[in-house]
């Protein structure tokens, strides 16, 4: 995972202080390339000391080493997808159309790739065999990341399995509550602080079931309270109105887990698809 990656992930566990620099940092990413130590601290309105305490909260030794991966990183992509359109480059006012797409899809790109690269494949095969084998699969979702619960629900309905995806948090958590032997309860939340999912968790955990977190947030509350975690790494754009780039890391775990699903009973899933698309496209029409 990347420095910046790595930065919006740990975004939510930290202080006000360190909060601060994390912001100065992802609104622009060359200021650690610019300033010193103490200028971005003075910048960010904090102390050296704060700076020095981001920085290894990152896992980093120090300000010279966050420097330096920030340096090899924005140089890779400003390889990868030409000077200025680097993942640190935000959509400005006076973007062409042109811009605004070669951004999105450069954040997009990244958010597949770093996702793929990170993921914990271990986990992943337990949530596929969980799944599998599981008489209920439950979804759940608030917002943008109800969409993508939807999506699963849509992909694994398609193959004969048993899921459901709640509309609203009190069907979540009456579903959870009534779990019945071998269900999974996936949860989704890129920051991993709606409350209303984490309780969806909570209550499916104490009724016995397998719990899953899909998060871009490690420490996060959710991914605390999930026994499986499955971590999707994005950075979004300021200028957005709701998921973008995490949309697109989330769907690239869905993807992952409704296939390695139907590929457990491949002849079947290929027959289930193929019946339903033609129920769904009739020949003769």
């Amino acid at each position: 995972m990347g420095i910046q990656s790595s930065i919006e992930s740990a975004a939510p566990g930290f202080t006000p202080t360190m909060q601060r620099v994390a912001d100065a940092i992802r609104a622009n990413p060359s200021i650690v390339l610019d300033q010193t130590i103490s200028e971005l601290a003075a910048s960010c309105q904090t102390s050296v000391a704060s700076v020095v305490r981001f920085c290894r909260a990152l896992g980093l030794t120090g300000y010279a080493q966050l420097r330096m991966s920030l340096a090899t990183e924005l140089g890779r992509e400003a390889a990868q997808f030409g000077l200025g359109m680097t993942l640190g480059a935000e959509i400005a006012q006076a973007d062409t159309l042109q811009d605004m797409a070669a951004k999105v899809a450069s954040l997009e790109i990244m958010a597949i790739e770093e996702t793929v690269s990170s993921l914990d494949f271990d986990a992943l095969g337990r949530v596929v065999a969980a799944m599998d084998k599981a008489q209920r699969i439950l979804l759940f979702g608030v917002g943008a990341s109800h969409f993508v619960a939807q999506d699963l629900h849509h992909k694994l309905f398609r193959i004969g399995r048993n899921a459901f995806v709640m509309a609203d948090s009190h069907e979540a958590w009456s579903a959870a509550l009534l779990a019945p032997e071998a269900t999974v309860a996936l949860g989704f939340s890129h920051s991993g602080t709606t409350c209303d999912t984490v309780r969806y968790l909570e209550i499916a955990g104490e009724a016995g079931a397998l719990t899953v977190a899909v998060t871009g947030a490690p420490a996060s509350p959710l991914a605390k309270m999930a026994q499986e975690r499955l971590i999707s790494h994005a950075r979004e754009s300021r200028l957005r109105a709701g998921a973008m780039v995490s949309r697109m890391a989330q769907l690239c775990i869905v993807d992952c887990l409704f296939m390695g699903v139907a590929q457990q009973r491949y002849d079947q899933s290929i027959q289930a698809l193929q019946r339903t698309r033609d129920i769904t496209h009739p020949r003769n029409v």
